[in-house]
C-alpha cells in the first residue's frame, strides 16, 4: 500500500509530509526532491518514534508514495519551513487519536534531547562559510519555537523569568501536552490578542514534531562531520 503524502508547493522549495504520520516531513528544491527526501528519512523517523511506528510500512522507493493533495506554499515554505496545514488536520480528535498524538510528539521530543544530549562536548560542523549554530543556540531556538508554537495552538505559555531555555524545557512542554489535550476537549480558550486563528490540534503537532526531528537530525548529521572542510552550509 502507497503511503500517503502531502505536498507544499512554493515557488522555490517544496516540502512533503506523511499525512498519518505528524514530524515525517521534508523539503526539497522540487516535488521529487522533497519526496525523495521524505522517503530516505523514513527509517530515522521510524527509529525516533520508538515502537510507535507499527503499522507504519516504510516506502522502498518515491515509487511507493501517493500525493493525495497538494497546497500551495509561500514565504515559509521557501524559507524552509511547511507551513500549510493538510485539509484533513481540520478534523475533530478523538481519543485513542489525542493520545497517539501526544505519544509521537513526545517522541518526537526526545529524539531531540538524546541527539543534543550526545552533542555536548562535540565540535558541530560549519558551513564553508563558518555558518551554523552551535548546541546551545540550537537548543535555544527549540525552545524559542516551541513556545511559539504553542501561543499559535492559542495558549499562550510564560517563561519562568531567568531560566535557561535547557532547564526550562519540561515545564515548556507539560504546558503544551496540557494545551493540546485543551484543545482536543474544546475547552475555551483563555483570553489572548491573537487576531488570527489558532492552530487545529493536529496542525500543532506535525509543526512542533517536525521541528523538533528536524534539529534532531541536523545536530546527528553535523556531529557526524569533521568540523573542517564540508561541502555545503547549514
Amino acid at each position: 500500500m502507497a503511503l500517503p503524502v502531502y505536498l507544499e508547493v512554493g515557488p522555490k522549495r517544496t516540502f512533503a509530509s506523511a499525512v498519518d504520520w505528524p514530524g515525517w516531513s521534508r523539503g526539497g528544491r522540487d516535488e521529487a526532491a522533497a519526496i525523495g527526501n521524505l522517503v530516505g528519512h523514513g527509517p530515522r523517523y521510524v527509529a525516533a518514534l520508538d515502537g510507535l511506528a507499527i503499522g507504519l510500512r516504510l516506502p522502498r522507493s518515491v515509487a511507493d508514495v501517493e500525493v493525495v493533495e497538494r497546497l500551495t506554499g509561500g514565504s515559509g515554505t521557501d524559507f524552509g519551513v511547511p507551513s500549510r496545514p493538510a485539509t484533513g488536520d481540520e478534523r475533530a480528535v478523538d481519543d485513542p487519536e489525542a493520545g497517539r498524538l501526544a505519544d509521537i510528539l513526545r517522541a518526537c521530543w526526545d529524539a531531540f534531547d538524546a541527539a543534543a544530549s550526545a552533542a555536548i562536548g562535540v565540535e558541530l560542523a560549519k558551513g564553508p562559510r563558518g555558518g551554523g549554530r552551535g548546541l546551545d543556540r540550537i537548543v535555544g531556538h527549540v525552545w524559542e519555537a516551541d513556545v511559539a508554537y504553542q501561543q499559535s495552538l492559542g495558549h499562550p505559555y510564560r517563561p519562568t523569568g531567568g531560566v535557561a531555555p535547557a532547564a526550562d524545557m519540561r515545564r515548556l512542554r507539560d504546558s503544551a501536552l496540557s494545551a493540546l489535550s485543551s484543545r482536543i476537549a474544546g475547552e475555551p480558550l483563555p483570553p489572548s490578542r491573537r487576531t488570527s486563528e489558532p492552530w487545529s490540534p493536529r496542525s500543532y503537532v506535525r509543526r512542533a514534531a517536525w521541528h523538533a526531528l528536524d534539529h534532531a537530525w541536523e545536530i546527528e548529521d553535523r556531529a557526524r562531520q569533521p568540523a573542517e572542510g564540508m561541502c555545503a552550509g547549514w
